[in-house]
This record gives C-alpha cells, structure tokens and sequence, in this order.
C-alpha cells in the first residue's frame, strides 16, 4: 500500500511474451495499489516501434521505464537493449532487465549493454510482486527520472 499522496504517474514500458508473468505484473501493480500506466508489448520489434510512436503506437507516450524480458521472438531482448541504448532519442530511459535467465553471461552482456539493472524473475507470487513493489519504490518513486521531450 502507498502512503505518500504527492506521487506523479509513470508510464512503464513491459517488453514481455509471456502471457502468463504480463499478467503477474498487472496483478501486482493492481494489488500494491501502483498509479503508474502500464503499456505492453509481446516482442523486440514491438517495443521499437512503441518507442518510436509508429503506426497504432503514434499516440502512445514515451515511457519512463523499460521493464524488458530477453527470451522473446523476433527480437531477443539483448538486441532491444543495444538499439535502445544506442539510439540518442532512447538511450536515457532506464531498463530494468526482468527475466528468467540467471546466465551470468546474459547478466554480463546486458550491463556492457548499459541496462540499468538486471533482475532474475521470482518463481513465486509473493516475491514476484515484491520485485514489483521493489521497482515502483525505487525506479518509479525515489528516483529523478528524465523529462519527457
């Protein structure tokens, strides 16, 4: 439950396939009571074109946080990471790795791609929507964030 009453609504970008933890992050952010907008994609090229604001995502707002899965179709998420790190119009938005992988060499090449945290999935939903809770407090209550351009 939040108590402080000045808190500004963020714009979450979730880059994930899995129907399955998409639901668990809605479920948590519902349940910790989050005032943050939650957008979704399934897949890499999705989350670019999002961010780019094409087609059906033209009036969709430039988020303030990517929390972006690595197995995916289409695009894995290490591929996603590096274009949008290395793209001047995206590069400053933070990205919060949320996956299942805990290769050390994906939590290594996602840091030399400049994610700014990386964060093995909880297999049980207590811990999972404590991640959650973990993130809004930090990422999305604590932390100065980017102004939108």
């Amino acid at each position: 439950m939040r108590f402080d009453t000045d808190v500004k609504s963020r714009d979450v970008l979730l880059v994930d396939d899995s129907p399955g933890d998409v639901m668990l992050v809605r479920e948590a952010m519902g349940a910790l009571e989050l005032s943050s907008q939650l957008h979704v994609v399934e897949n890499g090229v999705e989350a670019l074109r999002f961010l780019a604001q094409e087609d059906e995502y033209a009036d969709r707002p430039r988020p303030d946080m990517i929390l972006l899965d690595l197995n995916m179709p289409k695009m894995s998420g290490t591929e996603v990471l590096e274009r949008i790190k290395t793209d001047p119009r995206w590069k400053n938005i933070p990205v919060a790795v949320l996956t299942t992988s805990d290769s050390e060499d994906d939590v290594e090449r996602c840091y030399e791609l400049s994610a700014n945290c990386y964060i093995v999935k909880p297999m049980d939903i207590a811990s999972f929507h404590a991640v959650i809770g973990a993130i809004d407090a930090f990422w999305l209550s604590h932390v100065e964030l980017p102004v939108k351009h």
